[in-house]
């Protein structure tokens, strides 16, 4: 079966009328100004990325287009930003790829676990014809996605006990996002899967509602998780993407000349957060180590073993997402286990 996908209803439409109207999004005067809202903090090196973006496409349009960045959930959670892109009261967003699962099923492909070899193969697919298809998949849901963005992998860290072999994760709560591929993954392995917004997560970590989370390197400690969390197992079980997006009310109602600068602007962002995403990642490393977290770097197979009923669910139950998956698995990059030459014969 498919997922319920997050659709506005025919009122919200007709609100939809009324916001456009008299919020200007797209302005008859010199300048148009587009709002974008995210749940992250002004250090993490998403919000870099996009601080970038919005520099560039203010050079490019010679200060006619401007983007208005409002981060750690001024304007929202995720999921509230992408329902406000839906009726166009807000122009853009930036969401984790789990959360775009109940809005856009083909973007459920990313939480397939060990899905990528590695960064270059993701960077690839991401780049190239697959990464756009599934970019322009959610317009028919109102939302446009412009570009991927690097959140590297997610890795389990845990309060008291360390992850060592899924079987750790027995009897274990394990919060994971809104997603039903995380759900399905965590409890492949044994642990007990605790959907519990980000905001929510610090609090939830110290009062024992959960024992542990799962997320990427530069996340567990920009959040100061690793001051609750003494164990860090880096099986990176998967690579979520971060997403780009805009209403399409609100990209129909730009002019060629601004589409194309915002177009611009979000691809050249990409290698710049790249770059800021690597460095992150160093001096999350560093510093987690210093506090005394545990790093564990545990032999990833069982955890890929373990996984294999998810991919047969989605062979069975969902093939259209599988398709994409053996699409995306296909894909070679010259420093994979076969090279170029043997591709080809």
């Amino acid at each position: 079966m498919k997922p319920k996908i997050s659709v506005i209803s025919k009122p919200a439409l007709l609100l939809l009328t009324m916001i456009l109207v008299t919020s200007g999004c797209k302005k008859a005067t010199e300048t148009t100004n587009l709002k974008l809202g995210h749940g992250l903090d002004m250090t993490h090196p998403v919000h870099k990325g996009m601080e970038y973006m919005a520099k560039r496409v203010s050079e490019l349009s010679d200060g006619q287009l401007k983007i208005d960045i409002y981060p750690s959930e001024q304007l929202g959670s995720e999921r509230e930003c992408l329902e406000m892109l839906q009726i166009g009261s807000l122009a853009m967003t930036k969401v984790s790829s789990a959360v775009m699962e109940s809005f856009v099923p083909e973007f459920q492909v990313f939480g397939l676990p060990y899905l990528f070899r590695n960064s270059k193969h993701a960077h690839k697919v991401m780049d190239g014809p697959i990464g756009k298809k599934i970019l322009n998949s959610g317009t028919e849901y109102w939302l446009k996605g412009l570009a991927f963005y690097d959140a590297g992998s997610r890795s389990f860290y845990t309060v008291d006990k360390p992850i060592r072999k899924p079987s750790d994760l027995e009897g274990m709560k394990i919060r994971v996002q809104e997603s039903i591929m995380s759900v399905r993954m965590v409890r492949a392995m044994g642990g007990s899967p605790t959907p519990i917004s980000w905001g929510e997560l610090y609090t939830a970590l110290q009062n024992q509602v959960v024992d542990g989370a799962e997320n990427n390197l530069p996340s567990f400690h920009l959040s100061y998780h690793f001051e609750i969390c003494n164990y860090l197992s880096m099986d990176e079980h998967t690579t979520l993407p971060d997403v780009l997006l805009i209403s399409t009310h609100v990209w129909e109602e730009l002019s060629k000349k601004e589409q194309e600068w915002l177009r611009q602007a979000a691809r050249e962002s990409v290698e710049k957060q790249r770059e800021y995403w690597q460095e992150a990642r160093k001096e999350a490393l560093k510093t987690i180590q210093k506090e005394g977290v545990e790093v564990i770097y545990p032999d990833k197979e069982p955890f890929r073993e373990s996984v294999q009923s998810v991919y047969d669910y989605f062979k069975e139950n969902n093939p259209e997402v599988y398709s994409i998956a053996e699409q995306i698995q296909n894909v070679e990059v010259s420093d994979s286990k076969k090279t170029e030459d043997q591709t080809k014969r």
